[in-house]
């Protein structure tokens, strides 16, 4: 639980006195004192000082000499079982961070550390009732690309854009992919990379919104040595790294005017001047772009160029949230769920009907991010392999008690897993539902489609037919 005071401590338990001193650094930026240990047996002994008896939360490296990281976890919850607790895990320490959030850590994040996303972290474990919140996102954590076929979504709407993207992954043109936060922007924009002929290419990403305003146009352009005040290094901006692939511009809404007019001028150019340099440089690159504001208002109020909209939206289209595809989390949470069972450290997780009924009935504000992230806690904390409502306590209290318990259909006629009624009380035609199977097929067997056409019964050409009328024949 969170402390009334107004200064929040938390344990920094790492033994590099450079990362102890970024930490340090950076949670006094989100108004927290910090107290260091360097190893866990000092850190276990500290909480029995005066500092350590008002600690908030603990941010503990994953490589601290000591205890192993899960017996660390274990002992802290012995002792304090209600101070929340951040891991911090080498890009590829899923296994590791799986092993201490089920000995009781209540979240973790990779490195390198992004600021903002920490900070974040440690605000929602530190407030009340933050351990029920969100985990940071499992695609911020646990990156792996997906194809077109994986991508799970019956909902007209929803199909619609996964058409469209489609199409456009094969052209050459920039695209500009629009909706709510955790839609699945990210998740689209490397689809269409991975669909495009620039697959083999770099894929490069910047987020706009995680980057000060003043320093977006260096992190796209690059700069020279000098070239403004704490430029201490020559860097190479975003835009020539992804030379020859694709650039993945995320929250473009955040991109200050100015920067937004040198960004009109490469697209016209297709030159890229370093910010304090005086050599212009040819580059090969085709953006993707994501807004989770609606940009024809920014527009309107001149924080966004038009020019610059229409430059990016040569094909466009906007991801519907999950609260308008009430149908598709069923299918959905399978999906996930068999993502996450192939994680190192977890295994096949399977889910009750009756805790999609719960699933299905929540407005899922935080979209699909907010549902894989709750998944994943779910599996991870969960001592049997399959899920049932009782993992989903958080989600049961914040609907309740209204979710429908004695029927297969979830909400507004809508099946857990296929959508058979329309909301007018008819029946879907049948090659929509048709394609919402194959759809759950491809999920439910994680895109091995030799084994997808063997289990519907048809061949593997017939499936490649099939796909190709949906509007996804560029998916490999």
């Amino acid at each position: 639980m969170a402390s009334t005071r107004d200064t929040r401590t938390v344990m920094i338990v790492d033994s590099e006195p450079a990362q102890q001193r970024f930490l340090s650094a950076l949670a006094s930026r989100g108004g927290w004192r910090s107290v260091i240990a360097a190893d866990t047996d000092t850190a276990l002994a500290r909480l029995g000082t005066q500092d350590g008896m008002v600690l908030d939360a603990v941010l503990v490296d994953q490589g601290v000499p000591g205890l192993p990281l899960g017996e660390f976890v274990g002992e802290l919850r012995r002792w304090r079982p209600a101070l929340p607790l951040i891991v911090i895990t080498m890009r590829n320490g899923v296994e590791a961070a799986v092993t201490a959030m089920r000995a009781g850590a209540s979240d973790f994040v990779q490195k390198p550390i992004a600021p903002d996303r920490l900070l974040g972290a440690l605000d929602r474990i530190a407030s009340p009732g933050g351990p029920q919140g969100e985990l940071r996102p499992l695609t911020e954590k646990l990156r792996a690309p997906l194809a077109f076929e994986e991508i799970i979504g019956s909902a007209p709407n929803f199909r619609s854009a996964l058409a469209i993207a489609a199409k456009a992954a094969r052209a050459r043109v920039p695209v500009m992919i629009n909706g709510r936060t955790g839609t699945g922007k990210e998740v689209f924009a490397r689809a269409i990379h991975g669909a495009s002929p620039r697959a083999r290419g770099p894929l490069v990403m910047v987020d706009c919104s995680a980057v000060s305003p003043g320093l977006i146009g260096s992190g796209l352009f690059g700069h020279e040595r000098g070239a403004f005040p704490g430029a201490f290094d020559r860097q190479v901006g975003r835009l020539v790294q992804a030379d020859g692939g694709s650039l993945i511009i995320d929250h473009v809404e955040c991109i200050p005017l100015e920067t937004q007019a040198k960004l009109v001028e490469f697209l016209n150019s297709g030159e890229v001047q370093m910010i304090g340099g005086s050599i212009r440089q040819s580059v090969d690159v085709r953006i993707i772009s994501t807004s989770a504001s609606p940009l024809d208002k920014l527009i309107e109020a001149g924080h966004f160029r038009e020019d610059l909209f229409y430059a990016l939206s040569a094909a466009q289209f906007t991801l519907p949230a999950l609260s308008e595809r009430r149908g598709d989390v069923g299918p959905l949470a399978r999906h996930l769920l068999a993502r996450i069972g192939g994680l190192p450290g977890m295994g096949p997780i399977g889910v009750t009907d009756d805790a999609l009924r719960l699933l299905a009935a929540y407005a899922w504000p935080g979209n699909v991010r907010q549902l894989q992230d709750v998944l994943f806690r779910a599996a991870v904390a969960s001592e049997t392999d399959v899920l049932t409502s009782a993992d989903f306590k958080a989600i049961e209290a914040a609907l309740g008690g209204s979710a429908s318990s004695g029927s297969d259909v979830a909400i507004n006629g809508e099946a857990i897993g296929i959508t058979l009624y329309l909301p007018d009380g008819n029946l879907r035609p049948l090659e929509e539902i048709e394609a919402d199977v194959i759809r759950l097929a491809i999920g439910h067997y994680r895109g091995r489609m030799s084994e997808v056409a063997r289990r519907l019964g048809i061949g593997r050409s017939t499936l490649y037919r099939k796909l190709s009328d949906l509007g996804i024949d560029t998916a490999a």
